[in-house]
């Protein structure tokens, strides 16, 4: 395999990790969901709408990554010709959304599970408890846009 596209597929696989910060995000928010989830006050899905919040750092970084692959020909089975500084350009396409994502992606958890906790006190405070934890969201959507014009200006072929 050339390291151009390796660094690309590299690239991918940072952009991917951006998961890992909504996999702790969403579990975070889900047991503090689960703790709320005794009392009378607090419904299923006002928690539900709390706890999946982070996870779309994850989903930003998959679409990071699968238009990378798409680019080099990795999804198709032709894998095109990428040089050293198209891979590398790629790599670095990947590592906005990868390193933020993760990062967010667990404020965003905490975020949110601060907010399940809001509802278990004071009924009808759902919209404020989403605008706090969208507010971290804010900056996982400005890495992708990031990384989106990144990717966007690197041409391969």
């Amino acid at each position: 395999m050339e390291l151009g596209v390796a660094l690309a597929i590299l690239g991918a696989a940072i952009a991917t990790c951006a998961g890992v910060g909504s996999a702790i995000g969403v579990g975070i928010a889900g047991e503090a969901a689960d703790g709320v989830m005794s009392t009378d006050k607090v419904s299923f899905g006002s928690t539900l709408v709390l706890q999946a919040l982070p996870g779309t750092q994850g989903i930003y970084g998959m679409v990071i990554a699968i238009m990378i692959l798409v680019k080099i020909g990795v999804l198709s089975g032709n894998i095109l010709d990428v040089t050293t500084s198209q891979g590398l350009s790629l790599f670095f396409a990947g590592l906005p959304i990868g390193i933020v994502g993760i990062l967010s992606g667990i404020f965003q958890g905490r975020a949110a599970a601060s907010g399940i906790m809001l509802l278990s006190k004071k009924e009808g405070r759902l919209g404020n408890a989403i605008i706090y934890a969208v507010m971290v969201e804010t900056y996982a959507i400005l890495a992708f846009i990031i990384s989106f014009l990144m990717y966007n200006g690197i041409k391969i072929g």
